[in-house]
């Protein structure tokens, strides 16, 4: 399922610094840069509260409103405090619809592994080119019935139409295994009927 493009009004800034950033985030406001296609970068203010909202979403497109033009722009960085869970800064970079972007994507397992076994990740995502107005929001795999001693590779995951994978297809992405000190349940022996004696 590809993402949906959320439009955000933001506002140019034209002071800089921690000061500056500060007082921006007291007012509830997020200071951010946006740049590439060889653009001069442009400071804008995104609101705080909305941003934190579509940034639970990896990779999030978002249709900027500056000063009544539209913007197209992937969310490339978000910088956080590290104790106050803030977001301090993001990083936004100019796309164009149409245009192949490389981003990594998580992968989601659906369905159980054979009983006594357990699905471990070796990797939780993998980096795809995709159109940038049609990253998909996670890859799904599944596991249901998978023994002890199967893996998943890239190479082996389903992408959606469109998509390309970058990473090197024989990267391990699920392992399948029997936890050391267990063995994997083998079918109960039929009960005896045989009347006792």
């Amino acid at each position: 399922m590809a993402k949906e493009i959320n439009k955000v009004t933001v506002e140019l800034r034209e002071k800089f610094g921690k000061g500056a950033a500060r007082k921006l985030r007291v007012l509830g406001m997020i200071p951010a840069v946006i740049y590439g296609h060889g653009t001069e970068p442009v400071h804008v203010s995104l609101p705080s509260h909305r941003m934190g909202l579509l940034l639970r979403r990896a990779n999030a497109i978002l249709d900027l409103d500056i000063n009544g033009t539209s913007q197209l722009v992937l969310v490339k960085d978000v910088q956080k405090d590290p104790f106050l869970a803030i977001v301090e800064h993001i990083d936004l970079i100019v796309v164009r619809k149409g245009e192949k972007v490389q981003v990594e994507v998580q992968i989601h397992m659906t369905g159980e592994s054979f009983p006594g076994t357990l699905a471990d990740f070796d990797t939780k995502t993998l980096l795809l080119e995709v159109e940038a107005t049609d990253i998909p929001e996670r890859l799904t795999v599944s596991i249901e019935g998978l023994e002890d001693g199967a893996q998943i590779h890239a190479s082996e995951i389903e992408l959606p139409a469109g998509a390309v994978l970058i990473s090197e297809p024989d990267t391990l992405v699920i392992n399948v295994q029997t936890p050391r000190g267990e063995e994997a349940p083998v079918a109960a022996p039929e009960p005896d009927e045989t009347p006792a004696a």
